[in-house]
């Protein structure tokens, strides 16, 4: 999928886009949902099915609750069917597995045979989070209906966010898929978003992960602290080039469309508390669960008691979200109790004390939450801690030799990572608009070649977030 996707994105991508433009308005729709379901297929050719299936699913469902609008019972047995029918397709591909697993260690039994697990269709999560916010809008007489079954399977299927993100809800683009924009000036901004997301993707997170795929093989017992640090921090830098990268290239191909996708990443790494990283982390995630999961529960109007147990089901459901393994289990309770642990008093505290110890430990919860993350299991996680603390020597020949070969690349993505560039660009533009005007077409070019180049000649190019 990782070929196809490259594949699609730079050799196939500017044909798509040509035809796309050319194509009659009543067609375009239509041209989003082909494109959409050739460039899932290409990687899943039996499980763009599924996507498909999905999508039915909550048009039909859609439909019959705009039909019988004035019947409770009909429009709550449709969204119970949507929601039972989307969450289905997870627990069978994503978590049946896991379970049977437990269930097996459990009681001893032998349910689950590893030869035979089911392969997992790539980007699962996000399309079916996609396609049951529009059930979920309807339900609650928050959108409209949208009768053309065409229009909503381009929705669903629109390829440049099907796998990865941002999760775009139905309300978001509503009006878009209808009657949608399309100049000079959009395709402009959207070709430099996505020359800024192959950039963060191909130039920053292929290289530094390439560290951190080294340091993940080795024991931990032979691991110096250094070379433990140096690991999980090339990997916090990977996640967040890889994702964000993705991200933009996604908005960027949205722009050029046409749409106008919401923004999944905000600098997060400059966040001075736990709570206020997934304010700026994968955005689109934590307004789904914000909107769909912990609103209706009551969120924060019905006392702390209660609030304390809604955000305790949230991230119980994030880290469930992420995957199929105790450690993303672990991974989501342990960020629910510092967010709630914060959202008690911890909060008021972190804003007296100087902004850089509040950022100091956010970004150390942060990065040993990486360890959980990407990890086997919980016992790797600890003895990887372990390592980080003290578990070996503080600094040998492994870790000088990755800081002298990777030096340079953490300068380039600690810097990234943050709106330095940004806000400098914004004071130049006051008094040099001309010059950074130019210096942007420059410096795009010159990502775009290097990218191109890299790419050429890579092994090495995983999309960390399609497994999601």
């Amino acid at each position: 999928m990782v070929f196809s996707s490259l594949t699609f994105m730079f050799v196939f991508l500017p044909i798509v886009l040509i035809l796309y433009y050319i194509a009659p308005k009543k067609f375009k729709n239509l041209f989003i949902l082909i494109s959409g379901i050739i460039f899932y297929a290409w990687g899943e050719p039996v499980y763009v099915l599924i996507m498909l299936v999905s999508t039915l699913i909550d048009y039909t469902a859609g439909l019959l609750i705009y039909k019988f609008d004035k019947s409770k019972t009909i429009k709550r047995i449709c969204l119970i069917v949507s929601l039972l029918m989307n969450l289905g397709l997870l627990g069978v591909f994503k978590y049946s597995g896991f379970i049977m697993q437990n269930i097996d260690a459990i009681f001893g039994t032998a349910l689950f045979d590893p030869k035979h697990a089911l392969p997992l269709p790539i980007g699962i999560s996000f399309f079916t989070f996609q396609s049951m916010s529009y059930t979920i809008d309807m339900y609650m007489g928050k959108i409209k209906v949208q009768k053309n079954p065409i229009s909503f399977a381009a929705f669903v299927t629109l390829f440049p966010q099907i796998v990865a993100g941002p999760i775009v809800r139905y309300d978001d683009i509503a009006k878009e898929l209808d009657d949608r924009t399309i100049n000079l000036d959009c395709i402009y901004e959207g070709i430099l978003k996505f020359i800024t997301g192959v950039g963060k993707k191909v130039l920053i997170a292929n290289n530094i992960g390439m560290l951190w795929t080294s340091v993940k093989g080795m024991e931990a017992s032979e691991l110096s602290v250094l070379t433990a640090w140096l690991g999980i921090l090339a990997f916090t830098l990977q996640i967040y080039f890889d994702f964000s990268g993705y991200s933009d290239m996604a908005i960027g191909l949205g722009k050029m469309m046409g749409f106008n996708f919401p923004q999944n990443f905000n600098y997060p790494y400059q966040s001075k508390s736990i709570s206020e990283f997934w304010r700026r982390w994968h955005i689109t995630l934590g307004a789904w669960f914000k909107s769909y999961v912990y609103f209706p529960l009551g969120g924060s109007r019905k006392g702390k008691g209660r609030t304390v147990f809604n955000l305790a089901v949230v991230w119980l459901l994030t880290g469930i979200w992420h995957g199929a393994s105790w450690n993303f289990i672990l991974w989501g309770v342990l960020y629910g109790l510092v967010i709630i642990i914060e959202k008690l008093f911890l909060g008021k505290l972190l804003e007296k004390i100087p902004s850089f110890f509040s950022w100091l430990y956010t970004i150390v919860l942060v990065i040993l939450g990486w360890v959980l993350f990407d990890t086997a299991d919980i016992s790797t996680a600890l003895g990887y801690m372990g390592a980080m603390f003290g578990g070996g020597t503080l600094v040998d020949n492994t870790s000088m030799y990755y800081l002298m070969n990777y030096g340079v690349m953490f300068v380039i993505g600690i810097f990234a990572c943050t709106d330095i560039f940004s806000r400098a660009a914004e004071k130049l533009k006051e008094k040099l608009p001309s010059l950074i005007n130019y210096s942007t077409l420059i410096g795009k070019t010159a990502i775009m070649v290097l990218s191109t180049a890299y790419l050429a000649d890579a092994t090495y190019n995983p999309f960390l977030y399609f497994n999601f």
